[in-house]
């Protein structure tokens, strides 16, 4: 008798078991909940100073009392910012706020106010999935159904905000640690300055904006210092830049300055930097050639006469003496099937691409490695 009950017994656990055995895998995120952790306790990658009002910002906070108000408030902006963790969670959720829920009619909300996560494999990372935003206050996940197994993680965070909050969420039944892969590598990161083009405008996520896309490719640190329309060659801004020990210096300023402001700015802020980095290669790239300027002519104009401009300083600098600047023109920068813009000025995702592509090979040949 007690063997017929044990046999019938097995009979009906059978099934129950081969599901169970089927779904291994995932049994830890169907057993586990959602357990949530301050993004504050993981390295954050791309400051330029750690003097901030708030961690997510990167501008100081003594830019407040000096610097343009747009200027600022841009700097409030996470373009370039990144978390740092690994965990060995089968889903990997977010909940962020941001400080202002922005949006423009020419670029995603993802882009300007989501997160991009990126998972390493092996010694490249690979696009893991986006956390769209929702409204000022967001809950998202990003990825899931995965296998219980430590991997290492880089978020992205948003290009055109910046969050007040952020948490990363893990099942109550994983762990989440500080990353142990020192990749990127945090030593004499590549910096770069400029315009809405350098903030990420306008990608279709943070991890499309080019210097994103450069810091996969690099596996180096870059630091984003891009202000929407306000690239203007402010002091304040070569102070910050000369404090960094960086590998690179990428100015990309030409499409917000002037030819009056490079007349007057352009030499002071060159040699602001060179001063306390006399050895550190300094690359000053062209105005793009719009995707429109074959038939807008007053764009095309102005573009020739500030390329011609930033052209005639870069050729009076080298003929001073400096062997460590170089020039980057932008006849193939985005290509010439004019699919690379948005709006005829702020790149797509594969005029991004194109620039990263370009990019690249000079940084690599050039930056200190170290």
């Amino acid at each position: 008798m007690k063997k017929r009950l044990w046999l019938l017994v097995g009979l009906l656990l059978a099934p129950c078991l081969a599901v169970l055995n089927v779904m291994e895998p995932v049994t830890m995120s169907l057993l586990a909940q959602v357990v949530y952790h301050d993004a504050a306790a993981f390295p954050l990658l791309g400051k330029a100073t750690e003097t901030t009002l708030t961690r997510y910002e990167r501008l100081p906070d003594s830019c407040q009392r000096v610097s343009r108000k747009p200027l600022w408030e841009l700097g409030r902006n996470s373009a370039g910012l990144a978390i740092r963790f690994r965990s060995n969670s089968t889903r990997i959720n977010a909940r962020w706020e941001t400080r202002n829920n922005f949006r423009m009619n020419h670029m995603t909300p993802t882009g300007i106010c989501g997160l991009d996560l990126y998972c390493l494999d092996g010694t490249d990372w690979r696009f893991a999935g986006s956390g769209r935003p929702s409204g000022k206050l967001t809950t998202a996940t990003i990825v899931k159904s995965m296998t219980p197994q430590m991997r290492e993680y880089l978020l992205f965070l948003p290009l055109y905000d910046g969050p007040l909050s952020l948490e990363i969420g893990v099942d109550s039944l994983a762990t989440i640690e500080q990353p142990q892969v020192d990749l990127p590598r945090r030593v004499r990161p590549v910096l770069f300055y400029g315009t809405s083009i350098l903030q990420g405008g306008c990608a279709s996520r943070p991890g499309m904006a080019h210097t994103n896309i450069l810091e996969r490719w690099l596996q180096r640190e870059c630091i984003n210092l891009g202000f929407s329309g306000n690239g203007q060659l402010d002091m304040e801004v070569a102070d910050l830049i000369a404090t960094v020990d960086a590998s690179m210096f990428i100015l990309d300023f030409v499409p917000n300055a002037t030819v009056e402001q490079m007349d007057e700015r352009a030499e002071r802020f060159i040699a602001k930097i060179r001063q306390a980095h006399p050895n550190t290669p300094i690359l000053l790239v062209e105005d793009p050639r719009f995707t429109h300027i074959w038939l807008n002519q007053t764009m095309a104009e102005e573009v020739n006469s500030k390329n011609a401009k930033i052209r005639e300083i870069y050729d009076r600098l080298k003929r001073q003496g400096d062997k460590q600047l170089f020039f980057l023109s932008s006849e193939a920068m985005i290509g010439r099937d004019g699919e690379a813009c948005v709006d005829g000025i702020h790149f797509t995702d594969l005029g991004f691409q194109r620039y990263a592509e370009l990019l690249y090979p000079i940084i690599k040949k050039r930056m200190i490695i170290k």
